[in-house]
């Protein structure tokens, strides 16, 4: 992945130099040659690694989901902050990971805590389990669910 950014880049600054024209648009063009052209020669070589552009689309889009249940429990925190009468349910529940490498549970857990109102307590020995507490568990199931559509879904995407 990193050789083909390499290479892209290589292509712009070539482009660059043989228009002789050191402006940002010059780059841009020859940064899409550039693209092009290592797709085109992908194509004709058989390579088990993905696109380095697919793995960026990845880390961009894991970003843009943290960033949505980030602004999305905060309101529900706030909710619950302002209400009148205290109307929660904090509790404890088991979350069974399906991600297999120590970094891959640990970007999980810190998304996890990172999310206001949920907070990763521990992990088993095995990395298979990990002990979440939540400010209102009104269904266990249901927050298994979402984390496992949301968070592990898009680290699983970045990963592998």
């Amino acid at each position: 992945m990193a050789l083909q950014f390499l290479f892209n880049l290589l292509i712009a600054f070539l482009w660059m130099a043989i228009n002789n024209n050191n402006s940002g648009s010059s780059f841009v063009v020859g940064y899409l040659l550039g693209i092009g052209l290592l797709l085109l020669f992908r194509k004709s070589r058989s390579q088990s690694r993905p696109f380095y552009l697919i793995r960026i689309w990845a880390v961009l889009k894991l970003l843009l989901i943290f960033a949505r249940e980030l602004t999305v429990s905060n309101f529900v925190v706030i909710g619950h902050i302002i209400r009148p009468r205290l109307a929660i349910r904090p509790g404890i529940f088991a979350y069974e990971t399906a991600l297999t490498t120590p970094w891959e549970v640990t970007l999980l857990s810190c998304l996890i805590c990172l999310t206001p109102g949920t907070l990763t307590l521990d992990v088993s020995k095995d990395g298979k389990t990990l002990y979440i507490h939540a400010i209102d568990i009104k269904d266990a199931e249901l927050l298994v669910t979402q984390i496992r559509g949301t968070f592990e879904r898009a680290i699983r995407e970045v990963t592998r």
